[in-house]
């Protein structure tokens, strides 16, 4: 009889209890009871009453039965996971932790495990030893067959098939940063930042969770959000170099470039043989105005690469250094070992191009100079989008909306901040000079191309693609006063990161927001708006070119350049008609011709008086990241005026593409 009573209980009665453990647990309690009165200490049978009262909310009770097993079975990795939720839950920190590292002795490759440990050793505030944990976590989920499906798929473009492997693993941090880049790759950045950074809050030491991070809020210009991640990152118990570079690169968004150039000088004293450290050192020293020890850096990056075409174009954009002939022959010997075919070294053959354009362009070679900037141009554009037909389209949309009638009809609305000073235009227009002589006032901060209007303007376009509204005007005549208000106060907001004094003005250099002095005027009707405006064919060939690092990607075709100017002039046009006086214009010609007075008239629409710092702005020791901050810290030169008349004979498409801008500059056509 007693030997019956001790018989186990069958399978199926088990079965039963389980299956009633997560729903009702008090039941399966009831059947695990009922077993151990007939088989007392039946493990199965403890561990199941274990898990019911853990599931009832009577954690104490699950624990000092899950440590009594845990002592008898000292093997088996469910008891310790069970004591390990048990005794969290219970807040009994030490014995979560004690339980969850014999767990992951015994399974090391269950992710699960490592991430649980992490959040108690948190808790425990032993955070060096939770990030560890965490990148064990992550390390054993590079071992899952599921994950490894998933990433393979990643990284061969079958989106669809990825996203259907991790779709079930929502609490899963490796999974949730693969289902971020999934997102990421089509384009949907609120989805890839929510998943990122659910990932990131799961597992706060999930190293490459939080790199793609921050690359993720740079793209969307969340620049102090990125900063704190980088600041964290850089902490990783697991040092990368690369820790420090994306930590630099925010600091250089950010304007810090002095610690930025810290950070790279300590890499480079670390491991000299860098030359892309090298070379963004070089990027950091020339917007500091250190040009010689720029220089330095970037000849450190060709020496150690000589086919950098990225840092032969660094030194050639440096306005003020000519490079000669040993520099030619260098620059011709690495174009000539880069393989035409090879996709992924397009970058460095046309930074090659342009590299020999300029340095030919020094050396008087202009036939020359042409060739390899038009086989530059050429190349670039192959790589980048420009629709010409469809941007003239979109500034037509902009003449038409912007009427005085629409304006009046509008009313009142909008932050009233004065503020902002847009200072808009082309590229290569004279732009830097203005802001540079606005910054040198002591009411005046100059801070850099901000994109934060074109990023305001781009979402209420995308309003317009998607279906939202028929056309531009009748999104901008849905704006309320509220949302206009709303909106200019989002850009206030999103803009003062970059302002690092108390002065009360500041400039937002970016040039193409003269598509949006409408949008301008509606959000933020006291900000001044000035128009730096230069002779079409200096211009537009200075523009062509300079290869620009982002965003300006009408400058690689002539035609595409001198189109694009023209819709400049009749957009500026049309909004001087309608609401004149609004926009301040600086013609460079003029500014060359007689400053003293150029600078009173800009100071007088500013609304500050004058200061004769403002007439000695070359020294003016501010950080410049533009093509120009060379030329900038120098007093005003007229040799730039008439630098593309060598080239005359070569610029009959740009010509044709100016059409009549040409021949009524500095004014605009008349019709």
């Amino acid at each position: 009889m007693i030997q019956q009573l001790r018989t186990p209980p069958p399978a199926q009665m088990l079965a039963e209890a389980e299956g009633l453990l997560e729903k009702q647990p008090h039941l399966a309690l009831g059947k695990a009871e009922a077993m151990l009165r007939t088989t007392p200490g039946f493990p199965p049978a403890e561990f199941l009453a274990a898990r019911a009262l853990r599931r009832m909310g009577k954690g104490k009770q699950a624990v000092a039965k899950l440590d009594g097993l845990a002592r008898a079975n000292g093997r088996v990795p469910a008891v310790f996971w069970e004591l390990g939720q048990a005794a969290a839950e219970t807040g009994d920190t030490p014995r979560a932790i004690a339980a969850l590292q014999a767990l992951v002795q015994l399974q090391p490759a269950v992710a699960s495990g490592w991430f649980l440990l992490a959040r108690q050793l948190r808790k425990a505030k032993r955070g060096q030893d939770a990030w560890r944990a965490d990148l064990s976590g992550i390390h054993a989920s590079s071992r899952d067959p599921e994950l490894l499906k998933a990433a393979v798929a990643v990284n061969d473009g079958d989106l669809d098939t990825a996203e259907a492997l991790l779709a079930v693993r929502v609490d899963d941090p490796a999974a949730l940063r693969l289902l971020g880049e999934v997102a990421w790759r089509r384009g949907e950045m609120t989805p890839a930042l929510e998943r990122v950074e659910k990932a990131v809050a799961m597992a706060p030491g999930f190293d490459l969770a939080r790199d793609f991070l921050i690359r993720l809020l740079l793209q969307t210009n969340r620049l102090p959000e990125a900063l704190e991640h980088a600041e964290v990152l850089v902490q990783s118990p697991v040092p990368s170099p690369g820790h420090r570079l994306i930590l630099a690169s925010v600091l250089v968004r950010l304007g810090h470039q002095d610690r930025a150039a810290g950070l790279y000088r300590a890499l480079l004293a670390d491991q000299p043989d860098q030359p892309q450290v090298w070379q963004n050192l070089g990027h950091v020293l020339k917007t500091l105005g250190d040009q010689a020890e720029a220089v330095e850096a970037y000849r450190a990056a060709v020496t150690r690469q000589p086919t950098m075409g990225e840092a032969w174009w660094s030194l050639a954009n440096l306005k003020t250094v000519k490079l000669g002939p040993d520099d030619i022959a260098a620059m011709e010997a690495a174009l000539a070992t880069l393989d035409p075919e090879d996709e992924a070294r397009r970058e460095d053959r046309f930074h090659l191009h342009f590299s020999l354009g300029k340095a030919l362009e020094d050396a008087k070679d202009h036939a020359a100079s042409f060739a390899h900037y038009d086989k530059g141009n050429a190349l670039r554009r192959t790589m980048i989008r420009h629709d010409a037909d469809a941007f003239s389209a979109e500034v037509q949309a902009a003449k038409e909306t912007f009427t005085a009638a629409f304006i009046r009809t509008m009313g009142d609305g909008g932050c009233p901040a004065p503020d902002p000073i847009f200072v808009v235009g082309l590229p290569r227009s004279g732009s830097t000079l203005v802001e540079q002589i606005m910054a040198s006032h002591p009411m005046i901060e100059g801070t850099m191309e901000l994109p934060e209007m074109m990023m305001i303007a781009g979402r209420l376009q995308s309003r317009v693609d998607e279906g939202e509204f028929a056309d531009f005007g009748a999104m901008i005549a849905s704006l309320t006063p509220a949302d206009r208000t709303r909106l200019g106060e989002e850009y206030i907001e999103r803009t003062r990161i970059h302002r690092q004094s108390d002065r009360p003005l500041f400039i937002d250099k970016m040039p193409n927001n003269w598509q949006h002095v409408g949008l301008i005027r509606l959000i933020l009707p006291k900000a001044k708006i000035v128009d730096a405006r230069r002779h079409p064919l200096s211009c537009c060939f200075s523009g062509w070119k300079q290869h620009f690092a982002r965003g300006q990607t009408f400058t690689y075709d002539l035609k595409d350049i001198g189109r694009y100017y023209r819709d400049y002039v009749g957009l500026m046009a049309a909004w001087d008609a309608q609401m004149p006086g609004t926009v301040h214009r600086v013609i460079y010609e003029g500014m060359v011709a007689d400053t003293g007075a150029e600078v009173r008239r800009l100071l007088d629409y500013i609304g500050v008086p004058f200061d004769q710092a403002c007439l000695e702005f070359y020294k003016n020791d501010r950080a410049v990241r533009t093509a120009s901050s060379e030329q900038v810290r120098q007093p005003i030169f007229k040799d730039g005026l008439g630098a593309w008349k060598p080239y005359e004979p070569w610029l009959g498409p740009l010509k044709s593409a100016l059409g009549p801008v040409l021949e009524s500059y500095p004014n605009a056509p008349l019709g």
